[in-house]
């Protein structure tokens, strides 16, 4: 038996032997446990996700803002009714402002509070309107189509997609 009355050192511990326990079972426990504690101090790293690299958008901040006409469809050959629809509504129009750090100032689905909102390139040339998010995220609106004077937008959130339908919005004069 050790004669220090401190703890024992691995090989005090592999040499000591008491009744009942032989040198092989001491021995197989000590390379048990230096398995397991090895097995703790190596964790395995795991990589963080690459960042995506930021798109840019096809279409610039300040081609949205400005005085719209609102209608929307959900059939494609409703479109040029819808459009003529949207037109008529320039008599009380749906305002886009610039937003105070280079979004545009919109409500979102089921809000009534304004929102900075951003333009977002995303994969396959789409681009995303938007929070501050990675492109394409539910609450983010997908330009379809934007032809001056026409915006057309849809909700990329399915169910809120189809309780709004595809969104027209008509440029009014100025």
């Amino acid at each position: 038996m050790p004669s220090s009355s401190g703890p024992m050192s691995l090989p005090d511990l592999a040499n000591y032997s008491r009744p009942g326990v032989g040198r092989m079972a001491v021995t197989f426990s000590l390379v048990v446990a230096t398995a397991l504690l090895a097995g703790c101090a190596s964790t395995p790293e795991v990589a963080a996700p690459a960042a995506q690299p930021q798109l840019p958008p096809a279409y610039a901040t300040e081609s949205l803002v400005g005085r719209w006409g609102v209608a929307s469809f959900r059939r494609d050959q409703d479109r040029p009714r819808t459009e003529a629809q949207a037109r008529a509504q320039c008599r009380q129009p749906y305002v886009i402002t610039k937003g105070p750090t280079d979004g545009i100032m919109m409500h979102v689905a089921d809000d009534s509070t304004l929102y900075e909102l951003k333009l977002k390139g995303g994969p396959g040339g789409k681009t995303y309107l938007g929070f501050d998010a990675p492109p394409g995220e539910p609450h983010d609106r997908e330009i379809v189509s934007f032809t001056e004077p026409v915006l057309i937008m849809r909700f990329v959130n399915p169910e809120v997609a189809e309780r709004y339908g595809t969104m027209v919005y008509v440029r009014c004069g100025r």
